[in-house]
């Protein structure tokens, strides 16, 4: 674990956990859906550094459009994204785990009043499949999904949003993320991100603009006061 400037423990206001390789780390699912839908639908060949830089962390429009560099048009859309997120699915099912510590951190954070949401470029249907798999969907009540906004990440809109729906402002929050592009998300709405290495290194995390990075959530007293 590095530190950056900030100093630890701290009391976040609110906390926002992203989904995808945060609750549960299931990334290897979908990196491999990716690679054969994109090839499938797109005729592309997807290589590591383009799952690295391009895939990880944002919605699939915007994905494409950094993939193909044309932004996709409605029905392209539709037919990719129900390929792709039924292949990931037809691949975690069964597999999914929460993130070693997650359970008693979500437990010290309600223990402690401190209010938590969900926020991710996950669709409805991902979001219940995954809180259904690992018997969190009573616990997070907030959320904020890939469709209730305009720009995904890396844009700070999706973290914006679910600090105002906790009625807090983002700088106030501590969130958790995975991928370079949801720590920029994350970092540019003001959070404070302690970033999980479950998808990316932990130096392209902190160079992304997380200030601490973690393999789980077992260390959460050194980052929560």
């Amino acid at each position: 674990m590095k530190e950056g400037t900030v100093s630890w423990p701290w009391r976040p206001a609110g906390v926002l956990f992203d989904m995808d390789g945060v609750l549960t780390a299931n990334n290897a699912f979908h990196r491999q859906a990716w690679q054969e839908v994109a090839a499938e639908v797109l005729g592309l060949s997807l290589t590591e550094h383009d799952l690295d830089t391009k895939v990880d962390g944002g919605r699939n429009p915007e994905i494409i459009e950094r993939l193909t560099g044309q932004a996709p048009d409605a029905e392209l859309i539709s037919r990719f994204h129900e390929a792709k997120e039924g292949r990931y699915r037809d691949l975690a099912l069964g597999q999914l785990r929460e993130v070693a510590g997650l359970s008693t951190y979500l437990d010290v954070l309600e223990g402690r009043g401190i209010p938590y949401s969900l926020v991710t470029s996950a669709d409805r249907v991902n979001v219940e499949f995954g809180m259904a798999a690992l018997g969190l969907g009573e616990r997070f009540g907030q959320r904020v999904l890939g469709e209730d906004v305009t720009r995904g990440k890396p844009h700070p809109e999706p973290f914006l949003l679910g600090a105002q729906r906790l009625g807090l402002k983002a700088a106030d929050c501590l969130a958790h993320e995975d991928a370079v592009n949801g720590v920029r998300s994350a970092a540019g709405a003001g959070c404070r991100v302690v970033a999980l290495t479950t998808t990316a290194s932990e130096g392209a995390l902190l160079a992304a603009g997380a200030k601490l990075a973690v393999p789980d959530f077992t260390g959460w007293a050194t980052w929560l006061s």
